[in-house]
């Protein structure tokens, strides 16, 4: 096992109870270690360590755990940097997702112009956690979780030397609904998927060793007019059918953007809104569990269900204790790992993750019918990026106007000025009016 200090961005959020619980069920590598809780909110930063310690004594682990609004010394002499928090909160993303839409624009956290803002803001936060690394823990790396991740992951390793991946179950998550959109036992699929964080597809996929995608064709003959096939279920399948690999969800945007938009238009409140409303309950919940002496989280009344985070301790673990294990990945394309993409370009593959950190594994390029988004996509992340470390206004509107779901400078102009102008206090003055 191997003791580490960890700091943890975001400790005090509505997941870090989760993200606690997640760490603690690997405490046994973990034994002896330090995790330094860091966030703006003193009292849910005492909450959260509270219940990460009652955690880890109900399982006999020897594993200390502090809290501080203090970033800079939370993170001095730390190994690791776990990194999971949100700008402006979700009122943030109130406005990412809100006012896109009053432009014909979706608006959402990771994709379109919400997903920019939010990834402005954060990397906005990122770079003084950089710069304040190099001075007070130059060993460490960073492991993170912060959306988007890959425009992050973009933005630090283009203008840093600070060793970061990025993290999503993503690819996981993705082959369990397409399991369970075609009625098949997930634990029989076998599946490789690449590209982009929320932007990948599958490149190899077997069920039972065979070709998974006849499955996938006759389930979709058997179900595509059966109404009790969700909407979001049947668009994954017929997308997965139509494309021949898995998709990730988050396609559903650019696929089906027309039907996506006009729902979300319909809708008297947003995702963020109905979030919020939630949140206090999260809190409840939390202190409710404060009581016992071994806090077990109700997934309905945690933000992220029981575990939270569990990538990203598993590859920490596999780093820390030399465990060689492969995992989904966003690192950079050096060497081409992922064809078709620039090297500088981070990319979603999988990797092997040791002492020497995180080693990005050579993938089958993605067919060109799956390329062309991808590409699109890639360009995008790349430009957004430069524009979150060092770019202006002028910057800013160009990288909107080349997503592929804004294709408009009129558009792109009016909704950036709107988001900049409502997120002016997490935002550096070089990206305002």
């Amino acid at each position: 096992m191997a003791r580490i200090k960890l700091a943890y961005l975001g400790g005090g959020s509505t997941r870090g109870a989760g993200t606690m619980a997640s760490f603690m069920h690997n405490g046994a590598d973990f034994d002896g270690s330090e995790v330094v809780l860091i966030d703006l909110d003193a009292d849910r930063l005492e909450l959260v360590r509270a219940l990460a310690e009652k955690m880890a004594r109900a399982r006999g682990l020897d594993i200390t755990v502090t809290a501080t609004t203090d970033r800079r010394a939370g993170l001095r002499d730390c190994d690791a940097v776990l990194s999971s928090f949100r700008p402006g909160g979700f009122a943030a993303r109130v406005h990412d997702e809100k006012i896109p839409l009053l432009h014909g624009v979706i608006g959402q956290e990771t994709q379109g112009p919400g997903g920019m803002f939010m990834a402005l803001r954060a990397i906005h936060v990122l770079r003084d956690v950089c710069a304040d690394m190099a001075e007070v823990c130059p060993q460490a790396r960073i492991y993170n979780y912060t959306n988007p991740v890959n425009i992050v992951a973009q933005a630090v390793t283009r203008f840093s030397d600070v060793p970061i991946v990025s993290l999503c179950e993503g690819p996981i998550y993705f082959q369990h609904l397409i399991a369970d959109a075609a009625e098949l036992d997930d634990a029989r699929i076998r599946s490789t998927m690449v590209g982009l964080n929320h932007g990948c597809w599958s490149v190899e996929h077997t069920y039972d060793g065979e070709d998974l995608i006849p499955h996938l064709e006759a389930a979709w003959e058997r179900r595509k007019h059966d109404p009790t096939l969700g909407v979001r279920d049947r668009r994954l399948l017929q997308l997965a059918v139509t494309m021949g690999a898995i998709p990730a969800e988050y396609f559903k945007y650019y696929y089906f953007e027309t039907e996506i938009l006009e729902y979300y238009r319909s809708r008297p409140r947003s995702r963020a809104e109905i979030i919020l409303d939630a949140v206090p309950d999260y809190w409840t919940h939390y202190r409710e569990q404060l009581a016992s002496d071994d806090p077990v989280l109700d997934p309905g009344r945690s933000r992220g269900g029981i575990h939270e985070l569990e990538l990203a301790i598993d590859v920490m673990d596999s780093v820390v204790n030399d465990k060689g294990e492969v995992h989904p990945v966003n690192v950079p394309n050096t060497g081409g790992l992922l064809p078709g993409l620039p090297e500088e370009c981070v990319v979603e593959i999988t990797g092997r993750c040791d002492a020497g950190f995180v080693t990005g594994l050579p993938q089958k390029a993605l067919p060109r019918h799956l390329m062309g988004l991808v590409e699109a996509l890639a360009a995008y992340q790349m430009a957004a990026a430069d524009v979150a470390w060092e770019g202006t206004r002028k910057d800013g509107i160009r990288a909107l106007a080349a997503n592929p779901l804004v294709r408009s400078l009129a558009r792109a102009e009016a909704i950036y000025d709107e988001l900049a102008r409502a997120h002016r206090d997490h935002l550096p003055a070089r990206l305002l009016a």
